[in-house]
């Protein structure tokens, strides 16, 4: 299967920037989907922005324009650049993916989450 790690997380002012990380490792896999989501307290786990393979990207409307998901080469890693951070922002981040890993002979698909990231905006 593949573990998930995020890093890159922290305290920041308001206005502040932070760029998260978040890297998959295991056996044989192919990556299919990446997803950024964040969960405040008291608050339910909401996805805020993903990537396709074809790099189609879709955003939550809480972060559109502020944050910006990208993958890495080698594709075992996927970004969030956090920019304009606001105290509302304040949240665990998770790292989500989608893939396929080679067991028994052929693919199977199958998910991992990251243990999570803690991000604090606050002045």
């Amino acid at each position: 299967q593949v573990q998930l790690v995020e890093s890159g997380g922290g305290l920041v002012e308001p206005g502040g920037s932070l760029r998260l990380s978040c890297t998959a490792s295991g056996s044989t896999f192919v990556l299919r989907f990446w997803a950024w989501y964040r969960q405040a307290p008291g608050k339910q786990r909401e996805v805020i922005a993903s990537i396709g393979n074809d790099d189609y990207t879709n955003y939550a409307d809480s972060v559109r324009g502020r944050f910006t998901i990208s993958r890495g080469i080698p594709d075992n890693k996927v970004y969030l650049q956090t920019d304009s951070l606001k105290p509302e922002d304040t949240a665990v981040y998770y790292c989500y993916a989608e893939f396929q890993y080679f067991t028994r002979g052929h693919y199977a698909p199958s998910s991992s989450w990251g243990q999570g990231t803690q991000v604090t905006v606050s002045s």
